[in-house]
């Protein structure tokens, strides 16, 4: 279970430093499938890289079920998009463990 929760947490802390960073590739995604201007997409970014953080530790600290659920539909949805802005269907693949882990838990936590 810890190393589900630890490996879960890495990898939204990572994302949501990328996006507290702004990571300009992050941004221009953001700008093609929103059809917004860079600010407004640098804002989402940024939000969403806070929000972020805030799961990871959560998931450390406290795991909440419903919550570990959206972190599983938030990872599969970050893997899809690759292939939606024009990247490989293999960047997709690459990153279905960002929902994998997060279902993982989610399951675990459900058998105790």
């Amino acid at each position: 279970m810890w190393i589900l929760r630890i490996a879960v947490a890495g990898e939204f802390l990572g994302h949501g430093m990328f996006g507290i960073q702004g990571k300009e590739q992050w941004v221009g995604w953001t700008q093609d499938l929103l059809g917004v201007d860079a600010s407004l997409a640098g804002t989402i970014i940024l939000l969403v890289g806070i929000m972020d953080i805030l799961l990871a530790i959560l998931v450390l600290v406290k795991p909440i079920r419903p919550l570990i659920m959206w972190m599983a539909i938030w990872g599969l949805w970050t893997a899809i998009m690759r292939p939606l802005v024009g990247l490989p269907i293999w960047d997709f693949v690459e990153r279905l463990a960002n929902a994998g882990a997060p279902l993982a838990l989610y399951y675990l936590m459900k058998k105790e």
